[in-house]
């Protein structure tokens, strides 16, 4: 049943911080009848660009991490006692061989540190085995990993690859906005690295999912940089969708609602940005994740801030129009969210023409009826004394993305009844 149409404000309401030590021991899983897979984080695959490739010796000319051993931390939502993980190689120019893994909790339960807590690292899987070879363009998922790990906790992935991917073009995440670890040789359970190199990137992981009820769902997220998390904290984890968690996780009825990021940074919807455009990843980044019962679109800024004309804005609203109708297909809910100010930026043409296409396709998200309810992100950041500006208290200076303070007052502007069952 479609819900009637509403428009978001700011609330003024304190996100609690979620206290863990980030604990994973051992469990038995206590599945019923009706239980199912969802989505509880994801990265959105990328081809790796050369900046962001792992730096010498990890990268020499079409050898990638031979012998190395590589770290990250993830930022669970929804927690469990059972869990899988998805490798991805679908950008990979070569199959994608993985010796052996492993999850842990991280030091103090935080992210972007390149020590473990002892006796927690669990072996994954895959088919029964230590070592899989993901194929090149597949992801593949582990076995049923059967740990503890609580909602809002830090996961250490730990990989080790002896034979190195043999290709320059690799699958990553370089948004990351954590710190991930390279070292030489195996050392896939050590409490402590030594000689590493960080890297804010992520490699080769593109999402885990946590086995739950029939009541537990994933709301996915399709955007760009301001997503993403471009001006929140490295290691902080206070980007909106982080502090949408945070805000759902209080209220007993949404505490078991998962946030699944499939956001890239420069990401377009139609053509050109940075990664595949939203249009040519929905099936894969929306439909084909586990779980999901809602979608909200934030995207398009790097459309219009590219080429803002008429044309765009129509092909934007199209755009939307195919999401909600693909997404309704498979029983999604879908909130738009309208598109941030960016007055001051290079993408604001001296001629006013990409500020006119941002407001038409604003106002074709607030009025349209299309969406099952709209979130005026617009609305909640502009600066009321000059409102196709950013106000201050939120910018990071660069007049396009948010601040911490902007995140926060973007997930607070979303009532956490849109996600009651």
């Amino acid at each position: 049943m479609k819900l009637a149409r509403s428009r978001f404000w700011l609330a003024a309401i304190t996100i609690l911080a979620i206290g863990t030590t980030g604990g994973v021991a051992t469990a038995s899983p206590n599945g019923s009848e009706g239980d199912r897979w969802v989505a509880t984080w994801t990265s959105m695959p990328q081809l790796t660009e050369p900046s962001n490739m792992p730096p010498a010796p990890y990268t020499q000319g079409d050898q990638v991490m031979v012998d190395t051993t590589l770290r990250q931390t993830i930022h669970v939502s929804v927690g469990g006692s059972r869990f899988r993980l998805h490798l991805n190689n679908v950008f990979g120019g070569a199959p994608l061989p993985i010796t052996a893994a492993s999850v842990a909790a991280p030091t103090g339960g935080a992210a972007g540190v390149s020590g473990i807590r002892a006796g927690t690292a669990k072996t994954v899987t895959f088919g029964g085995r230590r070592s899989v070879t993901v194929p090149v363009g597949k992801e593949t998922s582990s076995d049923p990993l059967d740990v503890s790990v609580p909602s809002g906790a830090n996961l250490t992935v730990t990989l080790y690859l002896a034979q190195g991917q043999a290709s320059s073009h690799i699958t990553s995440h370089p948004g990351s906005r954590t710190t991930s670890y390279l070292t030489k040789g195996n050392h896939l359970t050590d409490t402590a690295l030594t000689d590493t190199t960080p890297v804010d990137h992520w490699y080769f992981l593109s999402g885990l999912d946590v086995w739950g009820p029939p009541h537990t769902g994933a709301v996915v997220l399709l955007g760009d940089s301001l997503t993403d998390g471009r001006g929140s904290t490295t290691n902080g984890n206070d980007r909106w969708p982080d502090d949408l968690f945070a805000r759902l996780h209080k209220h007993g009825a949404t505490a078991d609602v998962a946030v699944a990021n499939e956001a890239a940074g420069g990401n377009a919807v139609l053509s050109g940005g940075l990664g595949p455009t939203a249009v040519s990843r929905f099936d894969r980044d929306v439909l084909g994740q586990s779980g999901v019962k809602w979608l909200i679109v934030f995207e398009g800024v790097n459309d219009l801030g590219a080429n803002g004309s008429p044309e765009t804005a129509a092909a934007l609203t199209a755009a939307y129009r195919q999401f909600i109708t693909k997404a309704h297909a498979a029983g999604i809910k879908v909130y738009g969210a309208t598109i941030t100010p960016f007055g001051g930026n290079s993408y604001d043409d001296p001629a006013g023409a990409h500020e006119a296409a941002r407001q038409a396709v604003n106002s074709w998200i607030r009025t349209s009826d299309q969406f099952d309810a709209v979130a005026d992100f617009d609305q909640v950041v502009q600066d009321p004394a000059d409102p196709h500006r950013i106000r201050p208290a939120y910018d990071t200076g660069d007049h396009l993305h948010l601040d911490p303070a902007g995140y926060l007052a973007l997930a607070n502007a979303l009532p956490y009844t849109l996600f009651t069952h």
